[in-house]
């Protein structure tokens, strides 16, 4: 008996040290390389026109509506008659923000998505086409919106119910 006593003892000395959890360590080393960054967006210019889609972000769409030479237009537009032409134009705000960036100042330049041989295109006063870039402003400043005026001038000569329609591709580079 004394000897079964003795092993029940002895078995259920050796329990706890089986039931101990095995564990096992490592150590993970974590590296990452912040890069510089600006982002462009659109917003709705209180004195313009809503932008009609995408206001808040880098995809927007500018709906000038019905425009002619002569009457009424939209709130939000200016209209200017010449001799052979009318122009309507309406500010646009962009804004470029930057994050971990040493930069001063971007350059912002625009350009037409396709060539447009009847009407002429403007960006904050400065003309645009497809055929190359333009220079809208060579020192904007980060973090505030620029009201930039798009302006569309279409000849007289355009027939009735011509719809028109371009994109204009905008690019921030940061100084």
């Amino acid at each position: 008996m004394k000897k079964l006593v003795l092993i029940t003892i002895v078995a259920i000395l050796m329990v706890p040290a089986m039931l101990v959890a095995q564990t096992a360590t490592g150590t993970l080393t974590v590296n990452a390389t912040v890069n510089s960054s600006i982002n462009l967006v659109f917003n709705s210019d209180a004195a313009g026109v809503a932008l009609s889609a995408g206001a808040g972000t880098n995809n927007a769409t500018l709906n000038f509506g019905n425009v002619s030479a002569f009457g009424a237009v939209a709130a939000g537009i200016t209209r200017t008659t010449a001799a052979n032409n009318f122009t309507v134009s309406t500010p646009v705000d962009v804004l470029v923000t930057k994050a971990n960036s040493a930069s001063a100042n971007y350059t912002l330049k625009a350009q037409l998505g396709a060539a447009d041989a009847v009407n002429t295109w403007q960006v904050g006063g400065v003309g645009v086409t497809n055929a190359a870039q333009s220079t809208i402003t060579a020192t904007g400043a980060y973090g505030s919106n620029v009201a930039e005026a798009i302006a569309l001038t279409i000849p007289f000569a355009t027939a009735n119910a011509t719809a028109i329609s371009n994109t204009i591709n905008f690019t921030a580079t940061a100084n």
